[in-house]
């Protein structure tokens, strides 16, 4: 049996940590105690309470404001190193349906919720949408309900669960349990893994849960079966909305199939695909890089220096916003590192564009290359193995060559073509036979 109890908080200043009670047998909802210390904080992963409430309550990085002193080298270079998070279609469609979905399915008790997939390509900015969308919610939850003074957070809104490679079904339930921090020891049969979980998860009125990296899991496999199947039982005892994103799932055979179909049938599909350069009138690529060049933090950096190199930008990363994000950053810091504190095409791995080089003349012929008087040129000489020349009849001249008939070739022709074909008859010395060259001598 789970036990519930909540003991009392022991500081009034405990907006962010999270104990996970003795290491018992029962599992207790997070309490959260004291403020991060140093190396706490940063030493949780976002996939456990303690580190998604660091995640989500930490201040953003703030771009540059006018007029603001200018900020110190580390300072530039920590920003730049964080950066911000600029609005993409995608982000905008995915927290417009998470929206709508949570109050569809919030009040749906019976058969499982509608959930959301959301696919595409590498370093297409899915990771960075699922948890931009995730933290929208847990704030505007923790801003909707705040704790009473004195007390801890009665709810923890949003969950957010890694798929591990090679994923079983049991090691799959352990990340939700591990999420929370509730106990679970070797003994543990999965269903009781599972029982702890739905009941703390539905304790805790956890609305959104994040489940990344899902191509991960393969349904043609026994264990992967198993692990889709155990999916779909948590999506109808959790009283939440999934959310689900891979790279290109609708490829793989998750949500394809008998076990698929059926999960397949109650997502809404999102594809995070890459920017296109033109839609229409709009150009949604180069409008992210605009708001990209307008939140770097260099002291030289002249505006509207990258939109110029939109097309090259658009090929050299293939419209992905992760792709295109990391080589802005990355070209920042070089120029902060270098001191030249603007970002240009040559920070970007483009080389600048250098003049055609015009062909040499051709060098002068050697003097005791030129040909001598006793040493006559041949013109119309060729190499072994050179290309056949062709005659031009307008551009030929009096001195060209005669066509000399072979034996071979007069043989086949005609009398009358071989009577105006001059030939040579040698004539037979006394006592000889002539040959069949020479003339009969009668």
């Amino acid at each position: 049996m789970v036990n519930t109890h909540r003991p009392p908080a022991t500081s009034s200043l405990n907006a962010d940590r999270v104990s996970t009670g003795p290491r018992t047998g029962s599992a207790e909802l997070p309490r959260l105690q004291e403020p991060y210390g140093e190396g706490t904080a940063a030493g949780w992963p976002v996939t456990t309470w303690q580190g998604w409430q660091h995640f989500a309550t930490t201040p953003l990085p703030q771009p540059p404001r006018p007029g603001e002193a200018p900020r110190s080298r580390e300072t530039r270079l920590a920003y730049h190193s964080a950066f911000v998070t600029v609005r993409t279609p995608a982000i905008d469609t995915l927290a417009h349906q998470v929206r709508t979905l949570m109050i569809l399915g919030r009040h749906q008790q019976i058969t499982a919720r509608p959930s959301l997939i959301v696919t595409g390509p590498p370093a297409a900015g899915k990771t960075t949408a699922l948890l931009h969308v995730g933290r929208t919610c847990h704030l505007a939850h923790t801003l909707r309900t705040p704790p009473p003074p004195g007390t801890a957070h009665t709810a923890v809104p949003v969950a957010y669960v890694l798929v591990p490679p090679g994923a079983t079904a049991k090691t799959l339930v352990t990340e939700f349990a591990r999420y929370l921090g509730i106990p679970i020891h070797t003994r543990m049969t999965q269903a009781q893994i599972t029982d702890a979980v739905c009941h703390t998860y539905n304790s805790a009125q956890i609305q959104l849960v994040l489940i990344d990296e899902i191509h991960r899991l393969n349904p043609r496999t026994t264990t992967g079966a198993q692990a889709a199947d155990l999916l779909k039982d948590l999506t109808e005892r959790i009283r939440a909305t999934f959310v689900y994103a891979g790279i290109d799932v609708t490829t793989t055979p998750l949500f394809t199939g008998v076990r698929g179909a059926q999960l397949a049938a109650r997502a809404t599909l999102i594809s995070c695909g890459p920017l296109p350069a033109r839609t229409g009138t709009r150009r949604p690529f180069t409008d992210t890089l605009t708001d990209l060049e307008n939140a770097l933090d260099l002291t030289h950096h002249t505006p509207g220096t990258l939109p110029r190199h939109t097309t090259y930008l658009h090929q050299r990363t293939a419209g992905r916003i992760g792709s295109l994000t990391r080589l802005i950053r990355q070209a920042a810091i070089t120029a902060i590192h270098n001191g030249t504190e603007k970002n240009h095409q040559n920070h970007t791995g483009r080389r600048p564009t250098r003049p055609p080089r015009r062909n040499p003349p051709p060098p002068p012929h050697h003097p005791l290359k030129q040909p001598t008087p006793h040493q006559p040129q041949h013109p119309g000489k060729q190499k072994r193995g050179a290309p056949a020349r062709t005659r031009n009849p307008q551009t030929a001249g009096p001195h060209t060559t005669r066509y000399r008939p072979t034996r071979r070739s007069l043989a086949g022709r005609p009398q009358h073509a071989q009577a105006n074909t001059p030939t040579t008859k040698a004539t037979p010395l006394p006592g000889t036979t002539a040959t069949r060259d020479s003339p009969q001598i009668h």
